[in-house]
């Protein structure tokens, strides 16, 4: 089996996790668009698009599947984290993480549900974390917007089940992207990023949760690095 044919949307496409996912999904012949902020550096159909631009989200996705002539595949990757005791996390960082990692997606989810209800078909892929089923100290925003993501995803895996929409998760554990890069060195300095896992890893996973057939339902995948939580 392969993706021919499929019409996929990779938000926070540009670089990173999603780019790995969508370079991924054309090479099993997906016909791949993104959005992302940044206009990605290989072939594909691009639309910019601030995702913490909450009411811009949902008329804009609309308006992308629309051009698109509708989406088969969303892929939900774009996300951020901030990294503090909750104690001392600013309002605005707590915000910021929980309207993009929870808001943003809620609000993309909506954009493309009516056309897939229409289809009685469609696969929506949350890109979850290992911090959506396990807590981590200082990184408590980040935690709560991830189990928020997973309780999205399971409620609305039940509503559109009887629609033909599959609806997952996938659940990575430590991926070496540049998001290190914008952490406190401190932090950062704290983590091997050589035993972590490769966006190229998390893509492949991706794309097995993708090539079963119809019939079958992964709820969520786990993909850890060899080396376990680091």
């Amino acid at each position: 089996m392969n993706l021919t044919g499929k019409r996929a949307l990779v938000t926070g496409g540009s670089r990173g996790i999603g780019r790995e996912i969508a370079l991924a999904l054309q090479s099993q012949g997906a016909e791949v668009a993104v959005v992302s902020r940044s206009v990605p550096d290989f072939p594909c159909r691009s639309y910019k698009l601030d995702l913490l631009e909450l009411e811009q989200v949902r008329p804009r996705i609309q308006e992308i599947v629309a051009d698109c002539g509708g989406i088969d595949i969303l892929v939900n990757n774009a996300g951020t984290a901030y990294v503090g005791e909750i104690i001392h996390t600013p309002l605005t960082e707590w915000q910021r993480t929980f309207d993009l990692n929870v808001t943003s997606i809620f609000q993309c989810i909506q954009g493309v549900l009516p056309t897939m209800r229409l289809r009685h078909s469609g696969t929506i892929v949350n890109i979850a974390s290992i911090a959506g089923k396990q807590a981590f100290p200082k990184w408590g925003s980040y935690c709560a917007s991830k189990f928020a993501l997973m309780g999205l995803t399971q409620a609305l895996a039940q509503e559109e089940q009887n629609h033909g929409i599959r609806v997952m998760a996938l659940c990575p554990g430590a991926v070496d992207t540049d998001l290190w890069d914008s952490l406190d060195p401190a932090v950062a300095s704290q983590f091997d990023r050589s035993k972590m896992l490769s966006g190229r890893d998390v893509a492949l996973g991706l794309v097995e949760l993708l090539m079963l057939s119809d019939r079958v339902l992964i709820p969520e995948l786990m993909i850890m690095p060899g080396a376990g939580v680091l």
